[in-house]
């Protein structure tokens, strides 16, 4: 594992590297917009995929690197994106373009101008929460290329069953929320809901061609 501050035209990103011995491909995936890397489904990722030939380069966007405690305009996280990927695809491998809720739109926004093999869409914010008639649908339905969304049963930003038909797979991981918290109460265990995300994930990129 190492670390690089990577500089863009919104401020200093940072990467955490996580590198599989024999890749061929690469999961580049960056936080929300109340959170960071240390997000419990990132860090299985950065975990579990590298023992599938999967790498995995969580991203910071420039202002979680600043310190600050709110992220900015969606424009000004794609300018993030777009300014660390150079360093993303200098590894030579086929990029995953992934993210987590804020990160996750970012993905599907920018896929088809950055050349993106496929997006990982975690907890995908389908519309603001008691606000189903503001969807964010058409970033989804828009990715142009191969796209996973995994999503809490119970998601305040746009439960499994609200999203629409579309040219993209989808799994649930069940009971839980916008973070995959599962409650005390459920029939599934937070450990157990961490690995229905890295078993979807690792069977979705064994897929990939």
């Amino acid at each position: 594992m190492k670390t690089e501050i990577i500089s863009t035209e919104a401020g200093d990103a940072r990467i955490t590297w996580h590198p599989a011995r024999k890749a061929r491909l690469l999961l580049a995936v960056s936080h929300g917009a109340g959170g960071g890397i240390e997000a419990r489904d990132l860090q299985a990722l950065a975990r579990v995929l590298p023992g599938h030939g999967v790498s995995v380069a969580l991203v910071e966007q420039p202002w979680r690197v600043a310190g600050k405690k709110v992220a900015p305009a969606p424009k000004t996280l794609d300018v993030g994106w777009r300014g660390v990927w150079p360093s993303l695809v200098t590894p030579g491998l086929p990029v995953i373009s992934g993210g987590r809720s804020a990160g996750a739109r970012v993905a599907c926004r920018t896929a088809v101008e950055l050349g993106a093999a496929a997006v990982l869409a975690l907890s995908f914010p389908l519309h603001p929460p008691g606000k189903p008639e503001k969807s964010r649908a058409g970033e989804l339905l828009g990715s142009g290329v191969p796209t996973l969304v995994v999503q809490g049963g119970n998601d305040p930003f746009g439960k499994p069953e609200e999203f629409p038909d579309g040219a993209f797979e989808l799994a649930e991981v069940p009971y839980g929320d916008h973070g995959f918290a599962v409650p005390k109460r459920a029939p599934i265990t937070p450990e157990e809901a961490v690995t229905v995300i890295t078993d979807a994930v690792v069977k979705w990129v064994g897929s990939l061609r």
